[in-house]
């Protein structure tokens, strides 16, 4: 279906300028089981698809309703129980790490201090407001502490001691202030469950979440110390990030199973602070806004790999796509936000 005619089904999309492989492969025609829409309306769920299979970096798709999948579609790459990264879709799947611990009795709460845990990678005259930084903090980006993202990540990672490099960046604000977005911040996440529980974040997210959840979860990076990359580089395959999303739409329990303790989705999904780029609210690992007057609550990760929960309409969507870099923001983010409102919503909004 041509963008003229989605136009006329009510779909606006942004215009995008990207290659057309994607997904690492060359572009293959979809594939994809004959879509279900019961509880979705059908007509609009597969202008919506089409509009999916306009988008080149695109690689698969996924929509559930009711924990259902009506639509499970392989547009280009691998299948959909096939490992991907999901970059900072990471810092989502960390949060719900560090939920099952305290769960678990392995951390006490987001209140706790994480200075016992990290005091030994502090510089040599630190800042004292490095012993104010507690757990909450770093879930929510909200530590102060200069950023590691963006044109600072190069230099990040390519450091002999990560943590040690976070700890030592400047404070632009007081813990428990402005959202600053640093992948270097969930990574102190990721040291921290490593040292209260003696055991790797890599075994911890296999333990709290792969196991109760029947998920297989491979193995990702780590520093140069062996702590497990914390917010970046994991790898799920497109079904268990469903899984995931799942797990918060209801709240935190998997097959009558409790993975998560009672009121921690409530925690992540309550608003911290803001985006400074789009003024989305962001909680613990995830991000939030309204789309047609419903509350989304979404993961994120570069290049588009998203996992969306829409509560009130019992709505889970999948998304994976190509993760090169571009040269410029591409609007792909963007038309898959536009998918989303102007497309499965509306199916799920006609089809309740």
């Amino acid at each position: 279906m041509k963008r003229r005619h989605l136009l006329a089904a009510g779909l606006s999309l942004p215009a995008l300028s990207v290659p057309l492989a994607a997904c690492g492969q060359s572009p293959r025609p979809a594939q994809a089981s004959a879509p279900r829409t019961e509880g979705l309306d059908a007509a609009l769920t597969a202008a919506a698809v089409e509009a999916a299979r306009d988008l080149p970096k695109m690689c698969a798709l996924i929509v559930a309703r009711d924990g259902q999948p009506l639509v499970e579609e392989v547009l280009r790459g691998p299948g959909l129980d096939t490992a991907v990264n999901v970059k900072s879709a990471s810092k989502s799947v960390l949060a719900a790490v560090a939920g099952a611990a305290i769960g678990e009795g392995l951390l006490t709460g987001v209140d706790q201090s994480v200075a016992p845990f990290l005091s030994d990678r502090f510089p040599s005259d630190p800042d004292p407001r490095l012993n104010a930084l507690t757990v909450g903090h770093l879930l929510s980006m909200r530590a102060g502490l200069a950023s590691t993202s963006g044109a600072n990540y190069g230099a990040w990672v390519s450091s002999r001691d990560w943590v040690r490099y976070v700890l030592a960046q400047p404070f632009e604000s007081d813990p428990g202030g402005t959202l600053i977005y640093s992948t270097g911040t969930s990574h102190l996440t990721s040291a921290v469950l490593t040292r209260a529980s003696g055991r790797s974040t890599l075994a911890l997210t296999r333990e709290l979440l792969g196991q109760p959840m029947g998920l297989t979860i491979p193995e990702w990076p780590a520093d140069p110390q062996g702590i497990y990359f914390g917010g970046n580089e994991m790898r799920l395959s497109p079904r268990a990030l469903l899984a995931f999303g799942e797990l918060y739409r209801n709240d935190g329990v998997h097959e009558g199973v409790r993975v998560l303790p009672k009121g921690w989705v409530d925690a992540c999904w309550e608003p911290r602070g803001n985006s400074r780029w789009t003024g989305d609210g962001h909680g613990y690992g995830w991000w939030m806004r309204q789309a047609r007057g419903h509350e989304v609550f979404y993961a994120w990760g570069y290049g588009g790999q998203m996992i969306f929960v829409v509560p009130d309409l019992r709505l889970t969507v999948v998304m994976t796509s190509d993760s090169a870099p571009v040269e410029a923001r591409d609007g792909h983010v963007q038309a898959l936000h536009a998918l989303l409102a102007n497309g499965f919503i509306p199916a799920a909004e006609r089809g309740a």
